[in-house]
This record gives C-alpha cells, sequence and structure tokens, in this order.
C-alpha cells in the first residue's frame, strides 16, 4: 500500500520511467510491467498506443487547477461547450473544473496506477495535435481502433476504464485507463480528514468553497467511478 506521501502526489518515490515512453511518463512498477505486456500485445495486431500522461504529483495538479479556476485555460460544460469563466459562481467554476480535472490530492494520477493512452502514429507527422477530447476516440476519430481493442482486452492485462461513462459527476474519458489490483485499495484509502487537511495548507483557488464542500465532492468526483467488470483476482496479471 502506499504511504500517505505517495498517495496524495506529494513524491514519485512509488514509481518509475517506463521503457519507450516519454522520459517524464512514470507509473508504479506493476502497473508499468501489465503496460509493456499489453503495448506488446497490441502491436502483434497492428495496435499502438502510447502515454500521454502518467504519475502526475500534487504541484502539478494544483497548477492545473489554479490556471482554470483563474480563467488562464478554458473550461468546457459536460458536452463540451467552451464557458465564460467571468459569469460563474465560485461553486459553478469548481464543477466545470471538476467535471475534466481532479482536485489537487484527489487525482487518480497521484497514485501512479492510471494514465491516458492514445495512438502515436495518428499524431507522427506533427499535421494534428493530441487534446484528449471524446471525437479522438469515437469511430472515425484517430484513436478510435485503439480504443475499440483496448475494450475488448484491456482487462485481461487487470486494466479498466473509471470514467467508462458519465455517472454525474467526471465527464467520460475513453483515453483514461486505471490498473485494478493497485487502483482500487488507493481509491479506498482516500480519506477526507487527511485530504481536508493537506488542501488547508495549500495555496488551492477557491480553497474556502472546496473545503466547505468536500464531502459532497469527494462523493460525487472521486467515489463515483465506473467499477471494472472483473475484480483483480480474476485477471490473469497482477
Amino acid at each position: 500500500m502506499l504511504t500517505t506521501e505517495q498517495l496524495y502526489g506529494l513524491t514519485n518515490s512509488h514509481t518509475v520511467l517506463i521503457a519507450g515512453e516519454a522520459d517524464t511518463i512514470r507509473l508504479v512498477p506493476t502497473a508499468a510491467e501489465a503496460y509493456l505486456y499489453m503495448q506488446d500485445a497490441a502491436a502483434q495486431v497492428g495496435i499502438h498506443m502510447a502515454i500521454a500522461s502518467g504519475f502526475r504529483s500534487f504541484a502539478r495538479q494544483r497548477l492545473i487547477w489554479n490556471k482554470k479556476f483563474n480563467g488562464e485555460t478554458p473550461l468546457y460544460t459536460i458536452h463540451g461547450d467552451l464557458l465564460n469563466t467571468e459569469q460563474l459562481a465560485v461553486g459553478e467554476i469548481v464543477e466545470a473544473i471538476l467535471t475534466w480535472s481532479a482536485l489537487p490530492g484527489a487525482s487518480r494520477h497521484h497514485w501512479g496506477t492510471d494514465f491516458d493512452l492514445y495512438d502515436p502514429t495518428a499524431f507522427a507527422d506533427g499535421q494534428r495535435r493530441l487534446q484528449l477530447v471524446p471525437a479522438e476516440y469515437e469511430d472515425g476519430g484517430p484513436c478510435y481502433k485503439l480504443h475499440q481493442w483496448l475494450q475488448q482486452h484491456a482487462r485481461d492485462y487487470g486494466f479498466f476504464f473509471p470514467y467508462a461513462r458519465y455517472q454525474g459527476g467526471v465527464a467520460a474519458e475513453p483515453w483514461h485507463l486505471s490498473y485494478a489490483p493497485l487502483a482500487l485499495p488507493c481509491q479506498n484509502a482516500i480519506d477526507i480528514d487527511t485530504l481536508k487537511d493537506l488542501l488547508a495548507t495549500q495555496t488551492i483557488a477557491g480553497q474556502a468553497y472546496v473545503l466547505d464542500q468536500l464531502t459532497e465532492i469527494k462523493h460525487r468526483y472521486i467515489d463515483t467511478i465506473c467499477l471494472p467488470e472483473l475484480t483483480a483476482s480474476d485477471t490473469w496479471f497482477g
């Protein structure tokens, strides 16, 4: 099990770099091993994959959060429509951020078990830029074949889609995979009092509102996921 510092993204000591990926991509060793097995199996049938984002620190997640809250990065509705930050109340801003980005300290990326996946061949010529939007993974999109393969085979390697569909919290993220044998225990280990104490010591935009609403935020955006159809003990790997 991860330490408190590892669980909340305060250190990357539980993660390793992954062979063949960008030199900033890190996962916990068992998830990295499972990923490489899956990547190799996919390549044998002409499906290519690469990780856009793996482990993400608390500091990095806080930067993403603060930029979105302060209007430096665009905010979108659940349908992908651009929002005017200046017209939103604090609670509406927080809700818009949480639809697409995790609260610092509560990101699954902190654990080193979760990552965002894409097909690198579709972007190799530099003519298009990966945006990590659902359309890229739908029929006709550059990552459609990859997503179809993952839906059939990711579970064989211990992975599942925690945001396979929208359930009133986080938007559907067809690019986000999670290593069930470790991610499920990590999710259960998130303690609201520990998270609140951490956030109270950090420079987080909208801090007062977040702390006041943390119980609801945890229920809606942290605890509510699409559980794997198979438990960790049912997978052959892990």
